[in-house]
């Protein structure tokens, strides 16, 4: 397997803790590992979410190289796809949330937990973090690496990894 500059500790990848107040999860930048929230997780399915949500961050760490400290647009970018390609915005989610839209729903969804999610693990003002949101959401939103396409259930998204995988090969055979 090709090496991404990505280092990551071969004996834990995941790690299933006790976390403070309704935080379900979250990706350590510094030991490549995904951390779930296992007092705050109680259904499969919001598992699935969380560990889908957590490996796009672990994604675009190892293919974008974030710089999750310093550089807020790096993170507003990841968490922006992470809300976006998770099914944390999905239609069942927004309906179990009682949050019903029909004009651009699921980008504001995206938006909105996007901004959430960046005002829970840095200090930066509101007005500061919706500014660098807008600014790189249209970019973020349309990159679905490694999907191709946002999945919209489980199945789905395996159809949608196929098809991101062999995106070249049309164009191979021309």
């Amino acid at each position: 397997m090709k090496s991404s500059g990505c280092k990551i500790l071969k004996d834990r990848h995941l790690s299933c803790e006790d976390c403070d107040g309704t935080v379900s999860g979250g990706f350590d930048a510094a030991s490549s590992q995904i951390v779930l929230c296992q007092n705050n997780i109680h259904q499969q399915s919001h598992m699935n979410r969380v560990v889908t949500h957590e490996l796009i961050h672990a994604f675009d760490h190892c293919r974008a190289h974030v710089d999750w400290f310093n550089n807020f647009r790096h993170l507003a970018c990841s968490e922006i796809r992470a809300a976006n390609l998770s099914g944390d915005c999905s239609f069942s989610q927004e309906a179990a949330r009682l949050n019903f839209g029909l004009k651009q729903h699921h980008q504001e969804c995206v938006r909105s937990r996007a901004l959430r999610s960046i005002l829970a693990v840095r200090k930066i003002s509101r007005e500061e973090a919706e500014k660098i949101v807008d600014e790189v959401f249209d970019t973020c939103f349309n990159d679905y690496a490694p999907f191709g396409r946002i999945p919209h259930s489980n199945r789905d998204a395996k159809f949608a990894n196929r098809d991101y995988e062999n995106r070249d090969r049309y164009y191979a055979n021309l």
